[in-house]
């Protein structure tokens, strides 16, 4: 199997005139409508200057958008390739504003090594990695860790996509067989407290739903491709969709798959955390200070006022820890 390493991230800039127009036009609507799921939080540079400083060994990054790039972007950077939707999704699933169809479809992008690991545009890398980190003799690293699905949100749509994700697995698996045949990999003692959950979840019969890190994933290609293989109308169906709907399936589905067939291998579950925007993010920027975890969600928070306030805060502190530029910037 290829060693080498893909790192793919998507990226939409939400105050592009263009794509705004573009977005309302599908919307059927005249006047731009700015949510959370769309605010630029300017602080794609602090990526790139993570992944140069901390994962050097990384093969290509593959950079995805609708066309949009930033304009510090140096784009002659030798492992950077600028991937429009357009150059890897059917015309047919075109323009789209739906995240789910983009990351679909991630397997279709011309040179993707089959080992890569996909980064939302809110999970950084704060600390150095290894290749191990993300693949170990061949497989994903990753945790598995069993659980069951209580919707607390009303009209909370992630709740829909997990539920779709599940349906698949338990249609296309039994879960008493998956885990007698890889036990040691749903019991390893690498996954600490979490491991009475596995045990607790264990005797329940089918796959009740799984604890989402929502940090960077590491997928191997072939994963992506089976699934198509074998829920193709499912997957096309959320990839024409426009705009996400609670129809849709995500790409959990892929980690759901590699899970129920064994191809991961077991890892830590403190390798990286997951954080919500604030008010006060003292927390968050003690975590960060300290570099208390390798890897680092900061997701935005629709609660969240006086934006630019806290964007610039959020700003001052990455510039503490990665005040260098990086040769992806010009």
């Amino acid at each position: 199997m290829d060693g080498n390493i893909d790192f793919v991230i998507i990226w939409v800039d939400g105050d592009d005139e263009e794509w705004q127009k573009s977005r309302n036009c599908c919307l059927g609507i005249k006047d731009e409508v700015v949510t959370s799921m769309y605010r630029n939080w300017d602080n794609l540079q602090y990526w790139f200057r993570g992944v140069e400083k901390f994962t050097p060994w990384v093969n290509k990054i593959h950079f995805v958008t609708c066309g949009h790039l930033p304009k510090w972007l140096n784009i002659n950077h030798p492992k950077l390739h600028i991937v429009k939707h357009s150059d890897y999704m059917p015309e047919e699933y075109l323009p789209t504003f739906n995240s789910h169809a983009i990351e679909l479809n991630l397997h279709r992008i011309e040179g993707l090594a089959e080992q890569f690991v996909y980064f939302n545009d809110d999970t950084f890398i704060m600390d150095q990695m290894q290749a191990t980190d993300f693949f170990k003799n061949g497989l994903p690293c990753d945790t598995p860790i069993l659980s069951s699905l209580v919707p607390l949100v009303p009209k909370d749509p992630f709740f829909h996509y997990f539920i779709n994700n599940l349906s698949i697995i338990n249609y296309h698996f039994s879960k008493r067989k998956v885990l007698k045949k890889n036990w040691s990999k749903w019991f390893s003692l690498k996954y600490g407290k979490l491991l009475f959950k596995n045990i607790y979840y264990a005797p329940v019969g089918g796959f009740s739903g799984f604890l989402n890190f929502h940090l960077p994933a590491a997928f191997l290609k072939a994963s992506l491709k089976e699934v198509w293989e074998k829920e193709p109308e499912v997957l096309a169906a959320t990839s024409i969709n426009k705009f996400r709907t609670i129809h849709d399936v995500n790409q959990y589905i892929f980690s759901y798959w590699q899970f129920a067939t064994g191809n991961f291998t077991p890892r830590k579950t403190n390798y990286g955390r997951f954080f919500l925007i604030e008010q006060d993010n003292q927390d968050l920027f003690e975590c960060m200070s300290l570099r208390k975890y390798k890897m680092f969600c900061i997701n935005d928070n629709p609660a969240v006022i006086h934006f630019d306030e806290k964007k610039e805060a959020l700003k001052k502190q990455f510039s503490q820890l990665l005040p260098e530029q990086s040769k992806f910037e010009l």
